[in-house]
Formats: C-alpha cells, structure tokens, sequence
C-alpha cells in the first residue's frame, strides 16, 4: 500500500482550497486563527474510525461465511466411537476443536455489528452537540472510537487467518477466497493509528475520567463511562465477586456487569500507577493496552446485550440464537483472559473453573444455526469470490470446473522435447499465444 505524497516549492496555496471550516488564515495578517474547540479536528477522524469497525464486521463475516460453509460440506474420518463401519465420515464442523475456532468468531461477528450501529449512533448525536456549539462528548466519542478501531481491526485480521487454518490445505489454496482477503485486510491494524499506539489514547482518557470520579464521586455524571466509575468507587470496598451461572441458567445481566467491572478496575489500578505512584508512562505501555482492550470489550458486551431490547418484533428462534452467540462471544472473550477476570474480582473462581464446559455446551446449540446464520449476511458469491463458500454448497464441482475446463494450460499440449524451443508442440512462436491467455 502506498499513499503517495506531494511536495510543494513556493507555491501560494489559495484561502479558498485550504478547508478551513474550523480554522484559517487571516486575509489581512497572514495569523493562524482557530476557531470552537481544537479537539474538533478528531471528529472526522471519529467517523473513519467508525466506518472502520463495520468494515470488520463485514471482512469477519466474509471469512466465518467461507469457513462454516465449506466445514458444514467437508466430511473426514468417522467419530472413533461408532460402533459401524457403515456410518458416515463427519462433517469437519462437527469437530470441537474445529467450533472453538470458528463458533467464537461467528458470535463475533454479531458483536461487531451491533456496537458498530452504536458508534454510528454515538456519532451522530455527537455531531448535533458539537454544531449547537458543545464539544463535551467528543471525548467520549474519539476514546471509544480509537479502543474499537484497535480491538475490531485486530479481531478481524487475526479471524481471517484462523478461519484459513481451520480449513486444513484447501484452506490456503487460491481458490478458498481468504488468501487474498487476509492480504488486503492486513494493513487495517496499522492504518489510521497503528493498534498498539492508539490505546495509549483510550487509557489516558480513562485515567482522567477515574481521577475526576475519585475527586467527586458525586459529581453528576455527563456519561456512561462516569456512571461506570461512580458505581466501582460505591462498591470498591464491598465488592463480591459475580457468578455466570445462578441457579442453573447463564446470567446475562451478570456477564455484562463483569465486562463492566473489570475496565472499571483496571482503569483504577492505572489511576493509582500513574497519579498516585507517579509510575512512568513508557512503562506502563503494556498495562495501558490491556486497559484499553477490556474497556472496548465491554462496549462490545454491552452494546451486544443491549441489542436483545430491540429483538422482540423477530420471529422466533431468532433473538434466542442470538443470546447463545451474545453468550458465547462473552465467555469464550472471558475464558481467553480469565487472569484478568479474576485479579479485579470480578468473577468467582467456580464461575472461571466452568467456563469450558458452558462454552462446549453453547457451541453445540449454535451448530445446528451456524449455516443459517452466515447466510444471514446475505454476502454475494461474487464477493466471497471463493470456491469453497458457495452458496450452492458446490465445492469440489467448482475447484474441478476452475482446474480442469476453465484453465487454458489443459486446452494445450507441451512439448516434452528440452531441446525444442517451442513450448506448446506445433505452435512455432514459443508458446507466446499460450502466455498471453495466462
């Protein structure tokens, strides 16, 4: 990727083509002159980033969709346990290994959805605040904003490329439509703030967010990230840890207030390094990151749980399958960084020691919707541009067609003879009409 750059000698560049719609240049003087709130200039930057986390979603949905689609038609080795010979080979996605890899990331995908509507949303009541002259939820937006773009940009290169390996050989071949997915979607972790950088950002809001909060815990709250911080300060002392599961059903309303606490801890645990220990910020860059991933993660939780309020007008199964995926993608998050849940207390051990058996169980009520659900993105074979996610189902019909009829090599016969210098047998120019087909 190359963007190019311009460089100018003496050249006068006219008011009228320098964008100054916050800031410009004064005719008479020459003065920079800013105009409002400097921190405006990020609103731009807000939108992109919003756009961005939708672009994951789809990317992702793309990736899930080759992947379920072609385990779903792949059939190896029958189960160990069958007591016939006769019976089938099983279907790849039948696999758990194969579901822990590709289930997750299938939930994933809704998650992405739903908190980018909500960045969308963000946005634009941000925008009608900001053009009637107040540029209070700025901060808010650009610190969501830049933790998403970081966290969403990096679930989605790194689904693309365990989608791929979860599809075994044919996986990496050309025709399986995520080789050159993955390349094109790569540089989006570095794009418009590279991923590890701008969490720094998303942190040193939420240290001055919690400061303000231990300051005035009273304080009437202008967001929800000083409703999250006032409630942690409440509680800080009487703490007790949540459970997942209460009385033999998942607690839903508990794995978000989880997700919750955690971003809250952790924001205070840096409020303590930095301002109270005066630690310094070059080393604290690794603890900042992993603040900055667990606040987005609960933006994603909570936007994710939140999305259920709206799902009564759907037919049924529907919102239920996507309470399974709203659960899996919690927990199956939870499990991958159950240090983290338990070091700021908030969740119980036992909740932790279970986790593999809930997500095992969730993933085989999911299984039987998995096709159904990437269909559900309505994504156009020609997008996929994949043999091995097909609508259709057609796999090996396709990689045969694209091999044998449709390759223009299998139309000619090569001359075995090393010493001839005719490529194709009974062409006399080399093989040149050959080449230019390729």
């Amino acid at each position: 990727m190359d963007n190019g750059y311009m460089l100018f000698n003496h050249f006068r560049v006219p008011r009228s083509a320098m964008l100054s719609r916050y800031a410009e240049v004064a005719d008479e003087t020459g003065a920079f002159v800013s105009m409002g709130h400097p921190a405006v200039v990020y609103g731009s930057l807000t939108y992109v980033r919003g756009q961005i986390i939708m672009h994951a979603r789809l990317v992702l949905a793309r990736a899930v969709t080759i992947a379920v689609r072609y385990c779903s038609i792949r059939r190896q080795f029958r189960d160990r346990d069958s007591k016939s010979p006769q019976d089938d080979e099983m279907k790849v996605l039948d696999y758990p290994t194969v579901q822990i890899r590709i289930l997750p990331l299938l939930a994933t995908t809704f998650a992405l959805h739903y908190t980018g509507e909500y960045m969308y949303e963000l946005y634009r009541k941000s925008r009608e605040t900001i053009e009637a002259g107040d540029f209070g939820p700025l901060a808010e937006l650009h610190s969501a904003s830049s933790g998403l773009k970081s966290l969403c940009t990096t679930l989605a290169a790194d689904g693309i490329e365990t989608c791929r390996r979860a599809m075994g050989g044919h996986g990496f071949g050309g025709r399986s439509g995520l080789v050159g997915l993955n390349a094109d979607y790569l540089s989006k972790p570095t794009v418009e703030g590279d991923n590890w950088m701008i969490t720094q950002q998303v942190a040193s809001y939420l240290i001055k967010k919690i400061s303000e909060a231990v300051k005035d815990p009273h304080a009437t709250p202008k967001d929800p990230t000083d409703e999250l911080f006032q409630y942690y300060l409440k509680n800080r002392s009487h703490r007790v840890p949540q459970t997942v599961v209460k009385d033999g059903t998942i607690d839903d309303q508990a794995i978000v207030e989880i997700f919750q606490w955690r971003a809250a801890d952790l924001s205070y645990r840096a409020y303590q390094a930095r301002v109270v220990e005066k630690k310094g910020w070059t080393k604290m860059m690794i603890q900042l990151h992993n603040l900055s991933r667990a606040y987005s993660e609960q933006i994603l939780v909570t936007n994710f749980y939140k999305s259920f309020s709206t799902l009564s007008s759907l037919s049924s199964p529907t919102p239920n399958v996507l309470k399974i995926c709203f659960r899996l993608y919690a927990l199956y998050t939870l499990d991958q960084a159950a240090s983290s849940f338990s070091m700021t207390a908030a969740v119980s051990p036992e909740s932790v020691y279970g986790l593999q058996d809930i997500i095992l169980e969730l993933m085989a009520e999911l299984r039987p919707h998995a096709v159904k659900l990437v269909d559900a993105w309505s994504i156009p074979d020609f997008l996929l541009d994949s043999a091995l996610g097909r609508s259709d189902g057609k796999v090996y019909e396709e990689l045969f067609d694209m091999a044998h009829r449709r390759n223009p090599l299998n139309k000619v016969t090569f001359d075995p003879n090393w010493r001839s210098e005719d490529i194709v047998m009974g062409s006399g120019d080399g093989g040149k009409h050959v080449l230019a087909k390729l």
